[in-house]
């Protein structure tokens, strides 16, 4: 092999090694970042958070247009949260809860028909599970990383947490309206009540509310959200919850 040759097998393996280099440096990067999450996930198993990913970013925004606004927010644990509403939430949004690992795969392949013949997305197939790890974690942004990252939050939430700690944590930081997050201030601002002292009916306005907080809190009297709502009353009896 004459000198050009063997200079350029020298080369060849230069790069390959620098490839490997930074490969593993990336590859430890993450590994980092999914440590920094999974270290959240464990911290939170017993302390309650104060705020999440999600609202900080709407109290962002809503400071933008006033400097002064503040997010309504009031924990609860789960004793003082209405049975009528855990189950009006499980009824609505994941009817399954109990019984899956965080992704119902059924609820998906329907979610991807449907938005497939309408040509745009008019429904999500996403858990419990799944849109708590969206709130706490995550970003509002749709993109493909923040979808793989909120499914790996996802197995973590479901490997470290009761279902009762994920529905507790969920129904305490879900966005209910413009600036309104989680059950108490729900309660407060729709009814002038408690998360304790929610009834059936209101409980069932409530999840009906869920996919569009913002737009039914300027909207109450949508005749959609009233058939919606008779809807969930009817499902919320068979409806398990932890």
């Amino acid at each position: 092999m004459g000198k050009r040759g063997i200079r350029q097998t020298s080369l060849a393996a230069r790069l390959w090694g620098w490839g490997w280099r930074a490969f593993a440096v990336a590859a430890g990067l993450l590994l980092l970042y999914q440590l920094w999450f999974f270290a959240q996930v464990l911290w939170w198993q017993w302390s309650n958070p104060s705020s999440s990913a999600f609202m900080e970013d709407r109290l962002e925004t809503l400071q933008d247009r006033n400097p002064t606004a503040q997010i309504r927010h009031q924990w609860v644990p789960y004793e003082r949260i209405s049975s009528h509403l855990k189950r009006a939430i499980v009824s609505a949004e994941d009817a399954k809860f109990l019984d899956h690992e965080g992704f119902d795969w059924d609820a998906i392949q329907q979610a991807y028909e449907k938005n497939l013949r309408k040509g745009r997305v008019v429904r999500g197939g996403s858990t419990i599970s799944q849109q708590l790890a969206k709130n706490l974690f995550l970003s509002s942004q749709r993109t493909p990383w923040r979808k793989a990252q909120e499914a790996v939050i996802t197995l973590m939430l479901e490997a470290t947490w009761s279902k009762r700690r994920i529905l507790e944590v969920y129904l305490n930081v879900i966005e209910w309206g413009n600036g309104v997050f989680g059950a108490e201030a729900a309660a407060r601002h729709y009814f002038g009540t408690t998360a304790a002292g929610l009834s059936a009916e209101q409980a069932a306005r409530l999840a009906a509310m869920v996919p569009n907080p913002r737009y039914f809190d300027r909207r109450r009297d949508s005749p959609y959200l009233y058939r919606r709502t008779e809807i969930i009353l009817r499902r919320m009896n068979a409806a398990q919850i932890p």
